[in-house]
């Protein structure tokens, strides 16, 4: 049986849609909506979807009102924060 690629829920392809516009912009990258993501490097396609994840993670830490702690014993956001970049 075939695979159907049509998304389960709409509304939530909308909203990653949106995340991924707006992460793109704060990380710097002009008018990635009409940007071939071919012509993109890995790097910065990567560094979108990995930041989106990050955004993902902390909206759900805040929604349950704590931090989900990482095998080291670190908080995800206390691991990013250490490993963010000037």
């Amino acid at each position: 049986m075939s695979r159907s690629r049509k998304p389960v829920n709409p509304s939530a392809q909308q909203g990653l849609d949106r995340l991924k516009i707006e992460t793109a912009a704060e990380l710097g990258l002009k008018d990635y909506q009409n940007t071939y993501k071919g012509a993109l490097t890995s790097a910065d396609n990567g560094r979108v979807g990995g930041h989106m994840v990050r955004k993902m993670i902390e909206a759900q830490e805040q929604k349950f009102g704590g931090s989900a702690t990482t095998t080291t014993g670190q908080t995800l956001t206390a691991k990013y924060d250490a490993n963010k970049q000037p």
